[in-house]
């Protein structure tokens, strides 16, 4: 008799008590739309439901591991946490040798995590953040600990020149970020950097560091959908200086924090973090493991269906949630640090799984990329398969509806919930090619509330990859609730929006 996993055991009989706070009673405000279809599926899936205290919203989040050795090397907080990882790595049996996907890498946990463990990764990530930081993590062991003090010494005592002349190139969104003395000196080490004869690991480090420190020695703040600007800079400034002038009201005052930092002490605080980090995990003898971490800065639609079948022992992931943030403003400054430019950035920002109400749909792209790759058949399958999903169309109508009503503050959510899910079911659908029988997959996603309209992504997702043959196992659900935003609880009343991560199995 096959032996049931942790995932698959019966849920405690206390935890029945909890379940009636997160069941949605109404997915339509004032029963404006239908819903019928989300309520079969919330009916559906209340079995495998459980509330459940072994993850927490520290799990799912940047905050378990920003104290970490390691882990803490890139302030991603849109990570999840080295914790949740081992947890679902013991409950999914994987074991040494075995290959583990990651389609949204991030920082890098699962890949890290697994590394530690002997268990291979491959994973895709669009933001180049993501490679500075896993190529960082994965030398550790690597790295000449005498390089790096030298390093750090040296740029503790750089002295740049009175009449230097360069600074920190802007963009638009970006413009003005830095006090003066901040956007010269980060242009200066940047080239200090590149004409040095550090190793090529050592410069990699030295450039998470930098990109690390830059938020706290500038004017903004990375806040939801976008930067938020310090009354300080001169870009709030020159903006009262004109609505004073236009007879506007003037933008309130806004300290994004008490100090606005020194780029040079920051820089030096990042490298002694990580430099200290080595060393401990170098002197307690941790051998280097043998397992590879294949990534590649790239989308996981146009990589996914390259990968063998039946090659991946289970999946670990957390895609950029339905929620509007756009993580290429949010990183504006880290990414014009590496290099990109105004035009860049766009083509990236429409290249990320559909976030933001500036996306546009990207089904023409992937039906010429199936049919270039002489797999058309398999498109119109997953393309179709969507189509015919109740709950999703419902959604999409009833999106339709409160657009025309004026209950959306923005056009553009309509298609970015499209766009959403309909990329990631294609997503759905490779990973269960890919995945080996038995495989366990565990997503960690927010569901969301728009125009009164409430889209329960845990039980739509796991609906869809129940269409492609995935099994489905357990729902876990946070204690912790999203909160609603203020604007919809005034008009709409507030409805549970459950944190949850899905798991399926093969």
């Amino acid at each position: 008799m096959e032996q049931l996993t942790l995932f698959e055991m019966p849920e405690m009989t206390q935890e029945f008590a909890d379940k009636a706070n997160y069941i949605v009673e109404r997915f339509s405000a004032d029963g404006f739309c239908c819903e019928d279809a989300r309520q079969a599926l919330e009916k559906k899936y209340e079995p495998i439901l459980e509330i459940t205290n072994k993850f927490d919203r520290r799990s799912v989040s940047y905050q378990l591991s920003k104290k970490d050795a390691l882990h803490s090397w890139l302030k991603y907080k849109e990570g999840f946490s080295a914790d949740l990882v081992n947890t679902l790595l013991d409950d999914m049996d994987v074991r040494i040798g075995d290959t583990v996907m990651d389609p949204f890498m991030g920082s890098g946990t699962t890949a890290l995590v697994c590394q530690m463990r002997g268990i291979h990764t491959i994973g895709y990530d669009i933001m180049p953040l993501s490679e500075i930081a896993i190529k960082a993590k994965v030398n550790v062991m690597r790295y000449d600990i005498e390089e790096i003090k030298r390093m750090t010494d040296t740029f503790t005592s750089l002295v740049m020149p009175k009449d230097y002349l360069g600074k920190t190139p802007y963009i638009t969104i970006t413009d003005t970020a830095y006090p003066e003395l901040n956007e010269k000196f980060i242009q200066y080490a940047k080239e200090w950097i590149f004409q040095s004869d550090y190793s090529n690991e050592a410069k990699n480090l030295f450039t998470l560091c930098m990109i690390n420190s830059l938020e706290r020695c500038s004017y903004t703040s990375k806040s939801g959908q976008y930067l938020s600007w310090d009354s300080r800079s001169k870009k709030v400034f020159n903006a009262n200086v004109a609505r004073k002038k236009a007879g506007r009201k003037l933008l309130p005052k806004h300290y994004c924090r008490e100090v606005i930092g020194n780029i040079r002490e920051a820089v030096q605080e990042e490298l002694e973090h990580v430099l200290s980090d080595i060393k401990m995990i170098q002197s307690n003898g941790y051998m280097e493991s043998s397992a590879n971490i294949c990534f590649k800065q790239s989308s996981a639609l146009f990589e996914l269906p390259q990968v063998q079948s039946e090659s991946i022992t289970g999946v670990i992931t957390s895609p950029p949630y339905c929620n509007r943030y756009d993580y290429t403003r949010t990183y504006a400054l880290e990414l014009v640090y590496l290099g990109n430019g105004e035009e860049n950035i766009k083509e990236m920002r429409q290249a990320l799984l559909s976030c933001t109400v500036e996306n546009k749909s990207k089904v023409e792209a992937l039906k010429e990329y199936y049919e270039k790759t002489g797999a058309l058949d398999r498109f119109h399958y997953i393309y179709d398969a969507i189509k015919t999903n109740a709950a999703f169309q419902e959604i999409i109508t009833a999106m339709e509806r409160r657009k025309s009503n004026g209950d959306l503050n923005n056009k553009g959510v309509l298609r970015m919930v499209e766009g959403y899910f309909t990329e990631l079911a294609f997503i759905y659908a490779e990973l269960y090619r890919i995945c080996k029988k038995g495989a366990f997959v565990a997503f960690v996603n927010d569901n969301v509330r728009y125009g009164g309209e409430v889209i329960p992504i845990d039980y739509l997702s796991t609906s869809f990859a129940e269409q492609f043959g995935f099994t489905p196992v357990k729902v876990f659900c946070l204690k912790q609730q999203k909160g609603n935003s203020s604007q919809q609880m005034k008009k709409y009343g507030r409805v549970p929006l459950r944190k949850s991560i899905t798991i399926w199995k093969k």
